[in-house]
């Protein structure tokens, strides 16, 4: 061997061992970038049956065991594989007392496990309060229910939820804080020098977060709001304020949350595994809230490929559920208006 070879191998040698650091107790030797960061990216799913908010009959407990959950699982499977059965086409669904629904099992991947952190089966995202309860004020559950009261009305367009209007994935879903919807629970992470950018792929939803950055001046209220970011040993750390009005309300399922304009959320991405990363985040708001809560949710690499999500592209459910209430009104039958309390 000359001394060139040996000089370059000493150098490749030297590259691997700088890309390489222990993260945690648990000895995992987390990637890095060519540039010398945790290697986060590629395509990552947070699909999962846990709830944002923990169900009473949890009885208050975070953690349960592998039966319990194995219970709990099973449930959604049958109901999955009962949704898949074909349909009878000759059924009278009013008086049958079925409702052909919006989607049925094929389009839908909530997730078929409860989540799963550090070999904890988790019963909630909310990790803070204790009690896995969001902290609302008296007047933040005011404005939560005034908003989820608001989603019963048909005047126009413009009261009608975001996802329903395409303009941003149905509830929290591009974040932040990054929650799961019905389907399209996959978010690809890109790196470079300056710039770290989530792409949702519900309605493919996109944010850039600067690195090393200030939050902009004057301030600009954004869609997902104004994200910055810093590395913190083995963890992307990213904070994000300054968001638009018309996302307060987040409601998908059961991960449903009110936040006001000057919200800030604090996330945190961890990778532990080489097909886990472990999302955290921080949620302050005393508009709404008696104080922080705090989550925690995996994020599984997945294989498969994101797709096109084409929102707009024949979409006829606006139209149609306007018209629909347009016939209401002209029949004298209206809308029932229901309080979600």
């Amino acid at each position: 061997m000359n001394n060139t070879m040996a000089i370059n191998l000493i150098f490749s040698a030297t590259i691997l061992i700088g890309q390489l650091t222990l993260a945690g107790e648990n000895g995992y030797i987390v990637p890095r970038t060519e540039f010398g960061v945790p290697d986060l990216q590629g395509v990552w799913s947070i699909a999962t049956q846990t709830n944002l908010e923990r169900a009473e009959q949890y009885s208050g407990k975070l953690v349960i065991t592998e039966e319990e959950a194995l219970r709990i699982e099973s449930r959604f499977l049958a109901f999955t594989e009962a949704d898949s059965r074909p349909s009878d086409p000759d059924r009278d669904a009013p008086t049958a007392g079925n409702n052909v629904g919006g989607y049925n099992a094929f389009w839908m991947d909530p997730g078929e496990r409860l989540a799963m952190i550090n070999g904890e089966i988790r019963t909630s995202i909310v990790v803070d309060p204790s009690d896995g309860k969001l902290p609302y004020s008296e007047q933040g559950r005011a404005n939560f229910s005034a908003a989820m009261f608001s989603r019963n009305t048909y005047d126009g367009p413009e009261v009608r939820p975001l996802g329903e209007r395409c303009v941003v994935g149905f509830g929290s879903t591009g974040g932040p804080p990054k929650l799961p919807v019905l389907y399209n629970n996959m978010t690809q992470i890109v790196q470079n020098r300056d710039y770290v950018m989530l792409m949702a792929e519900m309605n493919h939803d996109v944010r850039i977060i600067r690195l090393n950055s200030e939050f902009q001046s004057p301030p600009q209220e954004k869609w997902m709001g104004d994200s910055v970011g810093y590395y913190e040993n083995e963890t992307l750390v990213v904070e994000t304020t300054n968001f638009h009005p018309q996302q307060n309300l987040r409601s998908s399922l059961d991960h449903r949350f009110y936040g006001s304009e000057q919200m800030k959320v604090v996330e945190r991405f961890t990778r532990i595994a080489n097909d886990t990363i472990l999302y955290q985040f921080t949620v302050e708001d005393p508009q709404n809230y008696t104080q922080p809560w705090s989550g925690e949710l995996p994020m599984n690499r997945s294989m498969e490929q994101m797709f096109e999500y084409a929102c707009h592209e024949g979409n006829y459910a606006l139209p149609g559920i306007l018209a629909g209430a347009r016939t209401a009104d002209i029949e004298g039958a209206g809308y029932a208006l229901t309080d979600p309390d």
